[in-house]
């Protein structure tokens, strides 16, 4: 409305000729002339398109009626009003003129459109002064609410409707609540509003007068609010604290529901807390004596208790033998065994085990325990049950580079060397030869009790074959062999009997001048046999060369009886020729002798 119209108010005229009005006498007196005159005046008063402002004179569950000072009133629909359920007659509201006069004569106003036109303003205003508005939540979306603000569709996260967790979003649709605007996208038109910070603006109070007169040590009731994997949140009446999960028993706790439940009401004593990050540190336990200040007293190193197992690590298991107190099984008191394992190869969680105490320590509250030492210690008549010579049956445990660890009982484990594995293999690694959790025989070499060692053989079950093979292998003897393995240094055969044999390079060259290969069969000489080291060293070439070289000596040795024999007829030959010309020498002599007469 106008401030003209305001301050021009229209009155009924007390003097108006209602029989003359009936009558259609067009007779005008002065007062019904000022009446037309302020008619018309408000007529020009009210323009289409603009905000307005106007009373409310009637309400119903359709529509608004508002007086605008026009010659009609606007009729509204109440939805538009559904934000301020406070509504009633006479409250004055701005409203948007659509139209003056419809097809029906009708004063079209809108209330939504007259909100929506400031409400931009209005919300701005709201964020800038912090001023707490109403709005009405219109539906459910993703994440949260839609909130009618001054007309606006403002977003209400789901986060910010309470100070508690809500489950059930749909118990606050269609509810007109207080709001305060938290952020505005200018850009996208787009507005939060949280209901949440009013609410925390109130705690917020409490909050600092509840703490002011907090003090460590005091004794208070709360409520359990909440309940989390690593505690529980109680409501101390305004003020939140949290119970660690190992402040709530002196025993272990795997799920703090176990212990408390929700809206359960408990006292709790304040253990620490923080002013400025507002963090109350709450205990349970405490309220309770500490298990061990009721320990028996008269528990001692030595004595035997039962108890279950609750904990479990690599390197031991936490067993508890009274609510809150615990001793530690370590791994290397579960086993005689020197060798150690995990902890969860002997005992799980739950487990009921008798066991052991070790070390009791009352004032740091400690205990260690062993299960080891109810069972008798192997090594104290190991040569009894172990004597150098005897024969057992062992598993393979572990492998090292030089040879195998078995176990020939709990607790009783022995070494094989490498070299104690065959007589005749040439083992680089224990994994060639057997493998890890395979039954292996084995006879006891040597015992070392003092520092619990034994030193075991495999190849010792059976006599040493190398007795056999020295007058089998003599040097010079040819055997067949195969080729297992080319290295740079030369080959590896195999002989046999199971024996293995190793020729160099120059040995494997082959009559026609080619190397011999990888898994070919070949004769071979012996031409180094060592019983000590078991060592034979082989030759291919060695054969053929052998031959040829008795095949020259048998040329020579002929090539030499054959110029013997030549000599030999040269010199008879030189005989026949000198006894021949002797007897002419004597003819001619007796020639001579008869010529004369003689």
């Amino acid at each position: 409305m106008s401030e003209e119209l305001k301050n021009s108010p229209i009155s009924p005229l007390e003097d108006f000729d209602w029989d003359a009005f009936e009558k259609g006498e067009t007779k005008k007196n002065e007062s019904y002339e000022a009446l037309e005159a302020a008619y018309d005046k408000s007529l020009g008063a009210i323009k289409d398109k603009e905000v307005t402002e106007g009373t409310v004179i009637s309400i119903n569950k359709r529509e608004v009626v508002v007086n605008i000072g026009y010659k009609s009133d606007g009729i509204i629909p109440f939805n538009e009003f559904r934000y301020n359920p406070d509504l009633k007659v006479g409250d004055t509201v701005e409203v948007f003129v659509e139209n003056q006069e419809d097809s029906k004569g009708q004063l079209v106003l809108s209330h939504k459109k007259a909100r929506t036109a400031k409400s931009w303003e209005r919300v701005n205003q709201a964020l800038e002064n912090d001023e707490i508005i109403k709005g009405y939540i219109k539906c459910r979306t993703k994440g949260g609410m839609i909130v009618d603000v001054f007309g606006i569709e403002a977003f209400l996260p789901g986060s910010q409707i309470d100070v508690k967790p809500i489950r059930d979003y749909d118990m606050f649709v269609d509810k007109t609540m207080e709001f305060k605007v938290v952020k505005i996208n200018q850009e996208y038109k787009n507005v939060v509003v949280s209901h949440k910070a009013l609410i925390e603006a109130e705690l917020e109070q409490q909050r600092k007068e509840i703490i002011a007169k907090l003090e460590k040590g005091q004794v208070l009731e709360g409520t359990v609010k909440n309940i989390t994997s690593y505690g529980v949140f109680i409501d101390l009446g305004g003020v939140d604290g949290l119970i660690h999960i190992t402040d709530l028993s002196w025993g272990r706790v795997n799920n703090p529901a176990d212990i408390v439940e929700p809206d359960q009401k408990l006292n709790v004593v304040i253990l620490d807390f923080d002013e400025e990050k507002k963090r109350i540190a709450l205990g349970l336990k405490q309220l309770q004596p500490h298990p061990w200040d009721k320990l028996d007293e008269n528990l001692k190193v030595g004595d035997k208790v039962t108890g279950k197992v609750v904990v479990m690590t690599d390197y031991g298991a936490f067993v508890e033998i009274a609510p809150g107190v615990e001793g530690l099984i370590h791994v290397s008191e579960m086993s005689w065994s020197q060798h150690l394992r995990s902890a969860q190869d002997f005992l799980k969680v739950g487990d009921e085990v008798e066991a052991v105490i070790l070390t009791l320590d009352r004032d740091e509250r400690k205990m260690s325990l062993g299960i080891k030492q109810l069972k008798e210690n192997p090594w104290d008549k190991i040569e009894e049950k172990y004597p150098v010579g005897s024969k057992h049956n062992a598993k393979v445990r572990n492998f090292t580079n030089f040879g195998v660890f078995v176990e020939l009982e709990e607790g009783v484990d022995g070494l094989i060397h490498i070299s104690d594995l065959s007589w005749t293999k040439k083992i680089k690694h224990p994994s060639e030869f057997t493998q890890i959790g395979a039954d292996i025989e084995v006879v006891v070499l040597e015992i070392d009790k003092d520092n619990r060692r034994l030193s075991l053989g495999h190849k010792q079950l059976e006599d040493n074959p190398w007795d056999n093979f020295e007058t089998i292998y003599t040097v010079g003897s040819i055997h067949e062999g195969t080729i297992t393995e080319l290295l740079d240094k030369g080959a590896v055969i195999s002989l046999p009997y199971g024996v293995e044999g190793f020729a160099t390079p120059k040995h494997l060259v082959k009559e026609d001048g080619t190397p011999a290969k990888q898994d070919e069969k070949l004769q071979f000489k012996v031409i180094e046999f060592n019983k000590d080291a078991k060592r034979i060293i082989l030759s291919h070439s060695r054969i053929f060369e052998d031959e040829q070289k008795a095949e020259a000596r048998k040329a020579r040795k002929a090539s030499s009886k054959q110029q013997a024999a030549e000599d030999q007829t040269v010199a008879q030959s030189s005989n026949i020729e000198k006894t021949t010309l002797g007897d002419i020498d004597a003819l001619a002599e007796l020639k001579q002798k008869l010529e004369k007469g003689e």
